[in-house]
């Protein structure tokens, strides 16, 4: 339950991160969700490193859809973002 609580997660925030974040990205629906998915991981690998115990991992108190969860998978949606626009930036 709590895999399918972090893929629930990642759809959100990787909808969040690209209406955050600034300017064009390529990529439709799909890239939204993969994107969303991997920066859901990536958030939660990063507050788990820097805040063990605050963001939800299997056997937290907080469980995957928490606030802190939330924020981390958003900013590693950003993160994931930033790199995807830096690997597919045409050069002019």
């Amino acid at each position: 339950m709590e895999f399918l609580a972090w893929i629930v997660l990642g759809l959100i925030a990787g909808a969040i991160a690209k209406a955050i974040y600034p300017g064009h990205q390529g990529g439709g629906i799909l890239a939204t969700i993969i994107l969303g998915i991997l920066g859901a991981l990536v958030g939660g690998w990063l507050g788990g490193a820097l805040f063990p115990g605050a963001v939800g991992a299997a056997g937290a108190a907080t469980g995957a859809l928490s606030i802190p969860s939330i924020l981390f998978a958003i900013l590693g949606a950003i993160i994931l973002l930033f790199i995807w626009g830096l690997i597919t930036r045409r050069t002019a």
